[in-house]
C-alpha cells in the first residue's frame, strides 16, 4: 500500500472523529443518554463515507512462468500423399506430441496449411494447392511478439504464391523445415508449362506454347504430341541431354466448330520413368464464330481514347475502331457505339443510330457541347453552369442492371465533368454516384438507362484512364478495372431482355483452379432481391450423379464454390424456391491436379528458408535429433514474469451497505429515544 494512502486514510479517520466530537461531545454537557453510543455509529458511517470517497488501493504482484511457444505447420496438400509420405508424416507429428520433455518445455500449436493456415491438425492430405509463402507470413503475424521457433514439415513444393525462399527473409521466427519426400534425382520428362488462350474464332487457327523439361544424364528422345479426342492433331519428335534439358515448341490448332474443343497433350514417358503424370496436360478452347465489334466516334484526341481500346480489347472477344464523327459509314457492322464528348458534328451520328436503334455508350467531359447533347436527345439534360467540378465515385450496391462488383471506387481518382444539375428523364439504374468535396450526393456519375428496347451507358466526366491507372497501382494489374469496364459493354452490346434471375458461369475450369458459379436474383421492379432462396442442381453428364447445394449471398450476387467437383462435364439448374424461375447452363473441367507433377522434395528451397531464419533443415528420420537440439537450443528458455495488480482494498458495494445499515441503526435508536 502506498504511504499516501495510508496517509488519505488516517486524514479521513481524523476528520471523522472531529466532526463526531464536535456533534456529540461538546453537545455531552446536556446529558443525553446513550450519548457514546450515538458518537460511535457517527463516527463509523463517517469514516466510511470518506473511505468510499478516497477508494484506497494497493499493488499486488503476481508471478508466472511463461513457456516460448513452438509451432508445429504441416503441409496438408495432396503432393504429400502423392509422394508416398502422409504416413511418415502423421507418425512424426504424434512423435512430437507425445514427447513429454518437449512438452513441458514449449507450449506447442499445431497448424496445418495448404491454400490458406487452418488452426487444427485435421490431416486429410487432398487439397489440390500449396502456398508456404503464405502461411508463413501469418504464423509470423500470429507470432510477431513472441518466442515462436517454426517446425514445417512439408515438401517445399509450392504451387502459387510468393517465392517462399525470398519472403522468408523478413521471417522473425527461427524455421526448422522437415523435408518430406524423394531427395534422389531421378529420370523424368514432363510438360513443364502449356501456354494457350482461353478463345479462338472459328475457321481460324490459335497458337500453342509448350515447355518441356528433363531431368537425367542420358541422351533421350521421345515425342510430343496433341489428341483431339482419337484424332492426333498435333506431333513432334524431341530429343534432350544433361546439357540439353528444355525445349519450346510452338504451334498452331485450327479452331474447326464453335463450342469448347478439349484436347490432351502428351509427352511419351521414358521406359524406366516413376512419375508420368507429369507427361499429360488436358487444355481446352472455346471456340466463338464472332466478335463484339465495338466504334468509339470521338471528335478530340484525348488519353481515355487508349485506355478504353486497351480495356476493350484485353478481352480477345472484342475488338474496337475509333473514328472521328465524319468518318462514320455503316454503324450495323458493330454491336455497340461509344460517344465520346458529343459535340455538333455527331448530328449525323445521333440520327444514325435513333434510325437503327442501336445501344450506344456516351462519355461526356470539358469538351462536351451540352446545347447540343440536351438537344439531340430526351433521356436527360444538364444544366448549363459553363463550369467544370471534381467527382468522386461512389459505388451504388443496389445497382441490378447487371451483376458488378465495387472495385474500391471510392478512392479512384476523381473525373472531370460540367457542373451543375443532372435531371434523368426515363427510367434509368445509376451505377455510380457523385461525391464532391467529401460530401456524398444522390447525382448520377454513371448510369445505364433502357427506353423503347435501347440500352444506353452515360459517363457524366472524362478521365478514366485514372482509374485504369489506379487499379494497376492497387492490384499491379489492370484485370480489375478491365473487367468492370467489360461488363458495361457486355450490357450494352446485348438485346437481351433483362431477366429477373440470371447466372454466370465459365464454359470450362482447370482441376486446379476455384469454380465459383453466381446468379443474380431480381424482385418484379428489378431491385437485387437479398430474400431469395436460391438452390443449384449440378448433374454428372457422365455417372448421371446429382446433387441440390444451397446458394449463399455475397455481396449483390449468390454463390457457390464447386471446387471439390472431380474433373468431368456438368449441367446445372438454378430454381428459386418459392417462385417459378430457374435458369440452366453446362460446363466441363479438365483434369489436371498440379500438385502430382512433383517428383522430388524442393530440398534447395527449404534448406534455403533456414538459413534465411537461423533454423535448420531435417529428415523425417531425424525426429529425435531435432528435439535434443530444441531441448538444448539455449534461445528458447522459460521465462518468469511478473504482472502487477492495482486492488481495492475495499469492496466499495460491501462498504456502501454497511455505511447505509449504520445510518440506518443510528436513526431508530434517535428515535427510540425520542431524539427525532
Amino acid at each position: 500500500m502506498q504511504a499516501q494512502t495510508i496517509l488519505l486514510i488516517i486524514a479521513s479517520f481524523i476528520i471523522a472523529l472531529i466532526i463526531v466530537l464536535f456533534q456529540y461531545l461538546y453537545k455531552a454537557k446536556s446529558r443525553k443518554k446513550n450519548v457514546l453510543l450515538f458518537a460511535f455509529l457517527r463516527f463509523l458511517s463517517i469514516f466510511g463515507l470518506l473511505l468510499l470517497l478516497i477508494n484506497p488501493t494497493f499493488k499486488q504482484n503476481t508471478y508466472y512462468i511463461e513457456k516460448p511457444n513452438l509451432i508445429i505447420a504441416v503441409d496438408n496438400s495432396s503432393s504429400i500423399k502423392h509422394l508416398k509420405q502422409d504416413q511418415n508424416i502423421i507418425e512424426f507429428t504424434k512423435g512430437i506430441s507425445e514427447d513429454k520433455e518437449l512438452n513441458e518445455r514449449f507450449d506447442i500449436t499445431y497448424y496445418s496449411f495448404s491454400d490458406k493456415l487452418n488452426d487444427s491438425l485435421s490431416l486429410s492430405f487432398n487439397q489440390k494447392q500449396t502456398n508456404i509463402s503464405k502461411a508463413l507470413e501469418e504464423l509470423d503475424q500470429i507470432y510477431k511478439s513472441a518466442i515462436a521457433p517454426t517446425i514445417i514439415i512439408t515438401d517445399g513444393n509450392q504451387t502459387y504464391g510468393k517465392d517462399y525462399q525470398y519472403s522468408s527473409i523478413g521471417y522473425k521466427q527461427a524455421v526448422y523445415p522437415i523435408i518430406s519426400g524423394d531427395t534422389i534425382a531421378v529420370v523424368d520428362t514432363k510438360i513443364q508449362q502449356l501456354n494457350v488462350n482461353r478463345y479462338a474464332y472459328l475457321k481460324n487457327k490459335f497458337p500453342v506454347e509448350v515447355i518441356l523439361t528433363y531431368s537425367g544424364e542420358k541422351d533421350v528422345t521421345s515425342t510430343f504430341q496433341v489428341k483431339s479426342g482419337n484424332i492426333t492433331v498435333f506431333s513432334q519428335p524431341v530429343s534432350f541431354s544433361e546439357e540439353k534439358n528444355s525445349t519450346v515448341i510452338n504451334f498452331t490448332l485450327p479452331a474447326a466448330r464453335a463450342g469448347v474443343s478439349q484436347f490432351v497433350a502428351n509427352l511419351i514417358p521414358l521406359d524406366n520413368e516413376k512419375n508420368t503424370i507429369n507427361n499429360n496436360k488436358t487444355f481446352a478452347v472455346e471456340v466463338i464464330d464472332q466478335k463484339t465489334n465495338v466504334l468509339l466516334i470521338s471528335d478530340i484526341v484525348h488519353p481515355d481514347l487508349g485506355a478504353i481500346k486497351k480495356s476493350i480489347e484485353s478481352n480477345e472477344r472484342r475488338s474496337i475502331t475509333i473514328n472521328k464523327p465524319q468518318e462514320v459509314k455503316d454503324l450495323n457492322d458493330y454491336q455497340l457505339i461509344i460517344l465520346y464528348q458529343p459535340n455538333p458534328r455527331f448530328r449525323g451520328v445521333y440520327e444514325k443510330l435513333n434510325a437503327l436503334k442501336k445501344n450506344y455508350l456516351t462519355i461526356t467531359g470539358t469538351k462536351t457541347n451540352w446545347v447540343f447533347l440536351n438537344k439531340i436527345q430526351n433521356k436527360y439534360t444538364q444544366e448549363i453552369t459553363r463550369q467544370n467540378e471534381y467527382y468522386v465515385p461512389r459505388f451504388n450496391s443496389n445497382y441490378g442492371a447487371f451483376l458488378i462488383e465495387d472495385i474500391d471506387f471510392q478512392n479512384y481518382p476523381p473525373l472531370i465533368g460540367a457542373f451543375g444539375e443532372v435531371n434523368i428523364h426515363s427510367n434509368y439504374d445509376p451505377l455510380l454516384y457523385r461525391t464532391v468535396n467529401n460530401i456524398d450526393t444522390e447525382e448520377v456519375l454513371l448510369t445505364t438507362i433502357e427506353q423503347d428496347g435501347i440500352r444506353e451507358g452515360v459517363l457524366f466526366g472524362e478521365g478514366i484512364w485514372r482509374w485504369r491507372a489506379q487499379s494497376y497501382l492497387n492490384t499491379q494489374k489492370f484485370e480489375d478495372f478491365d473487367e468492370f469496364f467489360s461488363k458495361i459493354v457486355q450490357y450494352l452490346a446485348s438485346n437481351k431482355r433483362k431477366s429477373r434471375l440470371n447466372t454466370i458461369s465459365e464454359s470450362f475450369y482447370y482441376g486446379n483452379a476455384s469454380i465459383i458459379i453466381k446468379a443474380e436474383y431480381f424482385t418484379k421492379n428489378y431491385e437485387f432481391d437479398r430474400r431469395g432462396n436460391l438452390r443449384i442442381s449440378i448433374k454428372n453428364k457422365e455417372t448421371e450423379s446429382t446433387q441440390t447445394i444451397p446458394m449463399l449471398i455475397r455481396n449483390n450476387s449468390y454463390e457457390v464454390d464447386l471446387s471439390n467437383l472431380e474433373a468431368g462435364n456438368y449441367e446445372y439448374t438454378v430454381t428459386v424456391l418459392g417462385e417459378n424461375i430457374s435458369r440452366s447452363g453446362s460446363f466441363s473441367i479438365l483434369e489436371y491436379d498440379v500438385e502430382q507433377q512433383f517428383l522430388n522434395a524442393d530440398v534447395t528451397k527449404l534448406k534455403q528458408v533456414a538459413t534465411n531464419t537461423n533454423g535448420k533443415p531435417y529428415y523425417l528420420d531425424q525426429k529425435n535429433v531435432l528435439i535434443k537440439e530444441l531441448l538444448e537450443d539455449q534461445r528458447y528458455q522459460t521465462i518468469q514474469k511478473r504482472k502487477e495488480n492495482v486492488v481495492s482494498l475495499i469492496d466499495w458495494k460491501y462498504l456502501l451497505i454497511i455505511v447505509i445499515s449504520l445510518l440506518t441503526i443510528e436513526w431508530f435508536a434517535r428515535k427510540y429515544n425520542g431524539l427525532i
